[in-house]
């Protein structure tokens, strides 16, 4: 079962969803808005390897936007920390952002429960497009658990605080292959 908007704005004011900074305003019909932050990592890697970190560039986006050509992906993040230990979380893009020909969150969309930070968006453009500090480019729907919470997340992405790359090269099996 999906959350309405103003149940969300509820779920918030009892600290069962947490958003910061909130805004009543930015809860839409089923989900709340969430705008891009101010940075972007680029990969400088010619072949990302899960078994090693990868290297990763990080550019201001500046008041003038950040020109992503066809093609192009980067690592965005949201201005909002949010999370819940109740209530899935799943980050979905704009419509109007992807209309524009530019995908907000390519995979991965599912939060866990227990995590509480910002999100990382994973930006990929089929068109030329510009992107700006601030401006709404996904939303977050919350869903209701059905069963028994046995864990919360507490895993190598938990508190991000700006666009993370991937970090799959702490994974058992990653570390197992490098020997």
């Amino acid at each position: 079962m999906i959350l309405t908007g103003p149940q969300i704005a509820r779920e918030v004011e009892q600290g069962r969803i947490r958003i910061d900074p909130f805004d009543p305003a930015r809860c839409t019909t089923n989900s709340y808005d969430l705008a891009l932050g101010s940075l972007v990592g680029v990969y400088l890697d010619e072949v990302l390897d899960p078994r090693h970190e990868p290297e990763v560039e990080y550019r201001e986006i500046p008041s003038t936007g950040y020109r992503l050509e066809r093609g192009d992906f980067v690592l965005g993040h949201t201005v909002e920390r949010f999370g819940s230990d109740a209530l899935v979380p799943i980050v979905h893009a704009k419509s109007g952002f992807a209309r524009r020909g530019t995908f907000a969150h390519c995979t991965a969309d599912l939060i866990d429960l227990g995590f509480y930070g910002r999100s990382t968006l994973q930006l990929y453009a089929t068109l030329p497009t510009l992107l700006y500090p601030g401006m709404p480019v996904a939303q977050v729907s919350f869903w209701q658990t059905f069963g028994e919470i046995d864990q919360l997340y507490d895993g190598k992405y938990q508190g991000a605080d700006g666009p993370v790359p991937s970090r799959s090269h702490l994974d058992a099996w990653a570390v197992a292959a490098r020997g």
